[in-house]
């Protein structure tokens, strides 16, 4: 997985005065938790741009003044609900030795023969909550769709690797091809039913 250098310099007063004043100076008061204790530290603002808006996953070397250097991943993001300005980031350490669970965005490859006879994709899981050492962490998670019927269901089965275990039950549907009134004939027989499309991911990061 690719990785994004966040430099910082650590910071010696956490209060809320000392915060505003990073805030005004386009600076983002950040915490890095996971290891013996907790680092508090700060990094300019458009630092942040590459990792937070974007729908792909990365982790995080962050930098601090004198050399210091942890690896870690994004835990949560906090958003001015007026300005959409960030406010505050945690960060988790992660260790190469010791598994982390992420979410990883799917890539869909290939237009479904039942789209091509009139169906609909719906794609119930733009990404897949995995677990795997750090190392084995990919940037995306493929999804070969070009054989999907109407009616059919891509289980996440289907996408199984050795190198990650994926954090959701084996029933799990990552897409489906819908009926439509302008479908072919010739997909009817391959019809399964549909099911509903399931609830919407929380982008989370834990190690364990």
């Amino acid at each position: 997985m690719k990785s994004i250098t966040i430099n910082g310099s650590q910071r010696e007063s956490v209060g809320k005065k000392a915060t505003k004043a990073l805030r005004n100076a386009g600076q983002v008061p950040c915490v890095l938790y996971g290891g013996d204790k907790a680092v508090h530290f700060s990094a300019a603002e458009l630092a942040f741009s590459k990792l937070v808006y974007t729908p792909n996953a990365h982790t995080v070397v962050i930098e601090l003044e004198g050399g210091t250097v942890f690896n870690a991943i994004l835990q949560d993001i906090q958003f001015h609900p007026v300005t959409d300005r960030i406010l505050h980031v945690d960060f988790y350490q992660v260790f190469e030795d010791k598994e982390i669970t992420m979410d990883i965005p799917v890539n869909f490859i290939g237009n479904p023969r039942g789209v091509r006879n009139g169906g609909v994709l719906r794609k119930n899981k733009r990404s897949l909550r995995v677990k795997a050492l750090p190392g084995n962490l990919p940037d995306f998670i493929d999804a070969n769709i070009e054989e999907l019927k109407i009616g059919n269901k891509l289980y996440i089965t289907k996408l199984e690797n050795e190198a990650y275990t994926f954090m959701h039950p084996d029933n799990t549907v990552v897409c489906l091809v819908r009926r439509s009134r302008a479908a072919v004939v010739e997909d009817d027989d391959d019809e399964e039913g549909e099911e509903g499309e399931e609830g919407a991911d929380t982008p989370e990061a834990t190690q364990e």
